[in-house]
């Protein structure tokens, strides 16, 4: 997973919107399907370009596949935006 794959699915504000949902806890596609006026084919091209881009996190579980944030990969965009700034982190104190 590279920045530039990262930030790419950043860009999209949909995209944005799935992952502020999923700041709160795991959803399944359907249930994320919900909040929007887009089919779900579309809800789901807009989830597998998160996945690959190492955002959420996906689960398979019964018929239904839930995600969750990624946390690790947004850790480390704060951390490299946080260096930009020439801020330390928690890790970087150490």
């Amino acid at each position: 997973m590279g920045f530039q794959q990262t930030f790419k699915a950043l860009s999209d504000p949909t995209r944005r919107e799935i992952l502020r949902l999923l700041r709160d806890g795991e959803m399944s596609a359907g249930d994320l399907s919900s909040h929007f006026s887009s089919t779900g084919a579309t809800i789901s091209h807009h989830l597998s370009i998160l996945r690959d881009a190492g955002l959420i996190l996906d689960e398979k579980r019964g018929k239904y596949i839930y995600y969750e944030l990624n946390l690790s990969v947004l850790d480390e965009i704060l951390e490299w935006i946080s260096s930009l700034k020439g801020e330390q982190t928690d890790e970087t104190e150490s």
